[in-house]
């Protein structure tokens, strides 16, 4: 396990109901309704959150890379992120797919910055060897 030497932020979020119930962060700025995957209920899922965090995050890390090494990220690079529910021997399980497009990047270089990305993402590093996870550049 890795240990963190020093905080940048911290997240703090309450949820009631499970996943037919509410979250909402401790500063107001998120507040959500759940609802169970596939039902007919108003709110967002954790899964589809999960997705929205890591596909922000890993643009994010890639952008941090890219800054090292001085490269230019293109204006509409974009990721689009799959989680899904499963089960497993009774249990429940995730599995996540990231398709990295990279518009107008030689290809070698966007290879190398998504894989670089990756390892640098925090969500990618927290999922890693516990879940499955494919990481496409498209």
């Amino acid at each position: 396990m890795t240990h963190i030497d020093n905080v940048i932020y911290t997240a703090k979020a309450r949820s009631t109901g499970g996943r037919d119930g509410a979250s909402r962060s401790s500063d107001g700025r998120l507040e959500v309704k759940l609802s169970r995957p596939g039902s007919t209920g108003a709110g967002t899922n954790p899964e589809q959150l999960f997705a929205a965090g890591w596909s922000a995050c890993f643009i994010s890390s890639m952008e941090v890379v890219a800054r090292r090494k001085g490269i230019t990220l293109p204006a509409d690079v974009a990721v689009d992120a799959e989680v899904d529910l499963g089960t497993a021997g009774g249990a429940f399980l995730l599995r996540g797919r990231l398709d990295v497009s990279l518009p107008g990047m030689e290809r070698g270089a966007a290879e190398a910055l998504v894989k670089a990305g990756h390892e640098v993402c925090p969500y990618s590093r927290a999922v890693h060897g516990n879940i499955d996870v494919a990481v496409n550049l498209i």
